[in-house]
């Protein structure tokens, strides 16, 4: 019949091998044999899958036929706590870089705000050097106990808890919100009833300044006044004019009424609650009008002079260069 075996021995099995190659066999999937590529392969032991006594087919008992076992899976209660630590650690890195919710305490910023509203204020744009700009609505600490006699909060075990991981406002620290008027460089005045000047130029606030109320107060308290914004400084004021203690009532304070840029928190930027109050926290128009910032554009032409100057200085020696190198070619 020939030489059909499970595995062919090669250059062993006597003259009629030479000068053909051996073939060996190996058991398929499905039991059936196939050829295979190397029949040397076998000469050192059985085939790659043992068989039975009659080779019908793979023993049962060898180990290898054995499927894996499967790694048990962990139960949903014992992971239940890795999840609720991962989350609060997760909350706490978004409260602390990124995000935080505050509670509006008070009518100051209304219509803007309404007392019991949720802001989302954002955190993140302050690492990378980004300061208050005129029209934001930003939350600050109280930069020299403006907050004087108002009833400080109680909170329960899980206001605590819900405060800790940003879910809620902190109830000890000592937070203001306002809208930021001028910044540092900024002239601001108003007289009689308004309106207020920013560098001059005044601002038409009847899109957020609330209805019945004047811009500036007629009062000897504080609701007249010009003033000069130092940098580092911002000039805050409530939307609801008529009610609210802000940089105008505050001017003998340590700061004269500013806010130290250092103090501010950051800038609200959507109402998150109420549902129905969801809303985004936009800059007025009137703070883009043309003029307001002349006191910006001087500071970018004093910024972009050094640069120009070093483009005109630069541009001689490059031309006296090439005109070198073309002297030495040539000579």
């Amino acid at each position: 019949m020939g030489d059909v075996a499970v595995g062919a021995r090669s250059g062993h099995d006597g003259e009629e091998h030479r000068g053909r190659p051996a073939e060996s066999a190996v058991p398929a999937a499905d039991g059936a044999v196939t050829p295979g590529s190397d029949a040397g392969a076998a000469q050192d032991g059985p085939a790659d899958e043992p068989t039975g006594e009659q080779g019908s087919g793979p023993r049962d008992d060898w180990p290898g036929d054995s499927p894996p076992r499967q790694r048990k899976q962990r139960s949903f209660w014992k992971e239940l706590p890795i999840l609720i630590g991962i989350a609060l650690v997760l909350a706490l890195l978004i409260k602390t870089f990124l995000v935080q919710a505050f509670s509006i305490p008070s009518d100051s910023m209304q219509n803007t705000l309404q007392q019991g509203d949720r802001v989302l204020v954002d955190k993140l744009t302050p690492w990378f050097g980004s300061e208050p700009e005129r029209g934001e609505v930003v939350v600050f600490h109280d930069p020299d106990n403006w907050l004087a006699g108002e009833p400080t909060p109680n909170p329960n075990a899980l206001q605590k808890v819900l405060s800790w991981i940003g879910l809620m406002p902190s109830a000890e620290e000592k937070d203001l919100i306002k809208r930021v008027i001028g910044v540092g460089g900024d002239t601001i005045s108003c007289k009689g009833s308004g309106p207020v000047k920013v560098n001059g130029k005044a601002l038409n606030e009847t899109s957020y300044v609330y209805a019945g109320n004047t811009p500036c107060s007629v009062d000897d308290q504080g609701g007249q006044f010009t003033v000069k914004v130092p940098k580092g400084y911002i000039w805050v004021m409530g939307d609801h004019r008529q009610n609210s203690r802000d940089s105008r009532y505050n001017r003998d304070d340590k700061h004269n009424g500013m806010v130290p840029v250092s103090k501010v928190v950051g800038r609200a930027v959507v109402i998150a609650w109420p549902v129905n109050r969801w809303d985004t926290l936009p800059v007025p128009d009137t703070f883009d009008q043309p003029g307001l910032n002349d006191r910006s554009s001087a500071s970018a032409a004093l910024t972009a002079a050094p640069a120009a100057l070093a483009l005109a200085g630069a541009v001689p020696v490059v031309l006296w260069r090439r005109r070198r190198g073309a002297a030495a070619e040539n000579g």
